[in-house]
């Protein structure tokens, strides 16, 4: 299962570095790649309009119509704020959420989601 993901401050970065997964990083200087294959977004919690470049790669070339799942990293202490730019892709584009951890995880939130990532491959390959 392809990842991709975007990082402000590193600590989506740095989680992604953890679980050792291939992982194609959006960056605000070029946003445009094209997945082509199913792929999970893994995203942290800011200000919406931080994340113009997740929207602008999601609306390229059609990665919306491959995305699978979301992934959404922020901080608890926010309440209903955590993961809040996650949970709005997914209701935006119908997917669901399927992983959310805090600041750069923790290895449990990394074997979990290493073990996430293994059955959305399962089922995306058996489709």
């Amino acid at each position: 299962m392809k990842l991709a993901y975007f990082s402000i401050t590193g600590q989506t970065r740095r989680f992604i570095e953890k679980t050792g997964l291939a992982a194609y990083e959006i960056t605000d200087a070029d946003p445009y790649h094209e997945m082509g294959e199913p792929f999970i977004l893994v995203i942290p919690t800011y200000d919406d309009e931080m994340l113009e470049p997740v929207v602008e790669f999601l609306g390229y070339h059609g990665n919306h119509q491959q995305l699978v799942g979301i992934a959404g990293g922020g901080n608890r202490n926010f309440n209903e704020l955590y993961i809040h730019n996650a949970k709005d892709i997914a209701q935006g584009l119908n997917v669901p959420i399927v992983f959310d951890f805090e600041f750069n995880g923790t290895p449990a939130d990394v074997r979990k989601f290493k073990k996430v990532v293994q059955q959305l491959e399962s089922q995306n390959t058996r489709s």
